[in-house]
Order: C-alpha cells, then sequence, then structure tokens
C-alpha cells in the first residue's frame, strides 16, 4: 500500500512510551551508572510526564527531554553526555518519527563507590 492511499487514521505515541525510549537509551550508554531522582521544584515545573530521572515536554511533534543521571567515576561526562544526547535523539527520531528540540543532562551524582580493578 502506497502512503498516499493508506487508510484513514492515526497513530498516538503515548508520553510513557517517550519516556521508556529515553530511559532505557540513556541507561545503554556506557558510563551511565543510573537514574536519579527528579529535584521536588524541578519535578513541579513540568506538567507533562515526569518519572525517576526524566521529564519530556511534547510540543506538537517536537520532544524535549530533561535527564537526570548519575555517572560512573573515571569517565569523561562531557563525551558520555554528547553520546546520551546523540543517541536518545536518534533513538526518537527513528522509533517515533518526531523531532527532537533538545536533550538536556544533568549530572546529580558520580558514583565512587565500586573500586577499581587493580591490575
Amino acid at each position: 500500500m502506497s502512503e498516499s492511499s493508506r487508510p484513514p487514521g492515526k497513530t498516538t505515541i503515548s508520553p510513557d512510551v517517550l519516556v521508556t525510549i529515553v530511559r532505557l537509551t540513556a541507561l545503554g550508554v556506557p558510563g551511565v551508572n543510573g537514574l536519579a531522582k527528579i529535584p521536588v521544584g524541578v519535578n513541579l515545573i513540568f506538567k507533562n510526564r515526569a518519572e525517576d530521572g526524566v521529564c519530556i515536554t511534547v510540543d506538537e511533534k517536537t520532544v524535549s527531554a530533561d535527564l537526570y543521571l548519575n555517572f560512573d567515576r573515571d569517565v569523561n561526562v562531557r563525551n558520555v553526555s554528547r553520546e546520551i544526547q546523540k543517541r536518545v535523539t536518534r533513538a526518537i527520531s527513528e522509533m517515533v518519527d518526531m523531532q527532537v528540540k533538545e536533550i538536556n543532562i544533568h549530572v546529580e551524582d558520580i558514583n565512587y563507590e565500586t573500586e577499581p580493578a587493580l591490575s
């Protein structure tokens, strides 16, 4: 069936789906230790979708995300953050065909609990 002869109707993407895509994509990036709790004041600002570590805002077909993350020790924070932004943007674009306005990374903590391996 060609694009011009598709049946009428529309597809609606739940904000929960976007949160899941963003969360799983970010957690898959090496150097990310986990999601952080969203600061209380920030949670009140976001009226759309906010869950553990991820705030999503949707305008028309544009998505913005704020990620609150904990990183592993001994990683380059800037490089890991850029990789998260790149992967999340690609995942949203490819999976739900929506434009990404911005992906903001908030580094809330660095995990120093684990000892580095001795060589």
